[in-house]
């Protein structure tokens, strides 16, 4: 993707237009801010719990197919109050907006955080996805990967969800498979030109987002760079 279509998606990105796009924040309650202390809290009572437990996790069951970022949340009834006192209050079982989930569980399990504002959306668009027998695509952005007939579909603009990781506007996409996926570019693009990153070309770079922050890049495609070091819908045939 080059930068000039990269400037093209934030711009028209950053309009909202229908309030399904939007999301209230204009009161903090403490359930929508990542907490430090309540993901080192967690991090402790899932490290504590696999000692204890000879290895194994604090997780629910998931089907093997699916989203990586999604795959294993935690299953709070095992860790509390056993090796925590309460589950944190931004969590989606208390009244919170993030679920506490685990990645790298074969290596070094680590506690992230997925935004299931973003979530709805997405879930909702794929129970929606078929416009008169036919899944709505509209210009190709990458390897079977295209922009989204929002108005094919009912909506008068096209559908957003704020990012996770800065005051950007995301887009939505969908892929060849006619799954809905949230286009992370802007914030990718934006990591790679703020800060010395050692990428190549084929490597999955989403590791740029779960490396520095809290919240994991749910419900996304892989992403790759070109020759220029831009973000790239990664091609599926390599």
């Amino acid at each position: 993707m080059s930068v000039k279509k990269i400037g093209l998606l934030f711009i028209s990105s950053l309009v909202f237009v229908l309030s399904g796009c939007m999301y209230p924040s204009e009161k903090t309650t403490g359930q929508e801010i990542p907490y430090a202390d309540q993901l080192e809290s967690m991090q402790k009572a899932v490290d504590a719990y696999q000692k204890n437990s000879g290895g194994l996790l604090p997780i629910k069951t998931r089907d093997l197919e699916t989203d990586i970022y999604i795959k294993y949340p935690i299953e709070f009834s095992k860790v509390v109050p056993a090796y925590t006192e309460k589950m944190p209050s931004n969590a989606y079982e208390t009244g919170g907006i993030y679920q506490y989930v685990l990645i790298d569980v074969e290596t070094t399990p680590t506690v992230k955080l997925v935004d299931l504002r973003s979530a709805e959306h997405i879930r909702d668009l794929n129970l929606r996805k078929n416009v008169n027998g036919r899944a709505p695509f509209k210009e190709s952005v990458g390897d079977h990967v295209y922009t989204v007939d929002f108005e094919a579909m009912g909506f008068k603009e096209p559908l957003t969800v704020p990012s996770p990781y800065s005051d950007a506007i995301l887009p939505i996409v969908i892929g060849g498979d006619g799954v809905f996926y949230i286009d992370y570019s802007i914030d990718l693009n934006r990591m790679l030109q703020e800060k010395t990153q050692t990428v190549k070309p084929g490597e999955d770079i989403r590791h740029l987002l779960t490396d520095n922050y809290p919240v994991l890049p749910a419900y996304s495609l892989p992403y790759t760079v070109n020759a220029d070091n831009e973000p790239i819908f990664m091609n599926k045939s390599k």
